[in-house]
């Protein structure tokens, strides 16, 4: 029975992460940063795989990218200025779109 359990908090866990992959790609897509970011092509601000390659061991990035996401900023990729992201976006779903970015 105990194993049973083991079992299903696993594949619970598991799932759990597959989900909030899935939110952070249904969030970015309802706060419009595919206008800006594509999945693998430079357009007005880079591409998410050059985010994520650029951020890559380090520990502290989701941090980083999530004060930047919520602030806007430039610098990191060019000149470019990213705009803030709307107070409409919680704290919770600028987490799930910058662990989306950094899979």
């Amino acid at each position: 029975m105990k194993v049973q359990h083991v079992l299903m908090l696993t594949a619970g866990l598991l799932l759990s992460n597959v989900a909030l992959a899935d939110d952070g790609a249904a969030l970015m897509k309802k706060n419009n940063c595919g206008t800006c970011h594509q999945a693998e092509k430079k357009t007005v601000g880079p591409s998410i795989k050059a985010i994520a390659e650029k951020y890559k061991g380090d520990a502290t990035a989701a941090d980083k990218l999530a004060i930047k996401v919520r602030k806007g900023g430039s610098g990191a990729f060019g000149s470019m200025a990213m705009p803030a992201t709307p107070a409409k976006a919680s704290d919770e779903d600028i987490k799930a779109m910058v662990a989306y970015i950094l899979k």
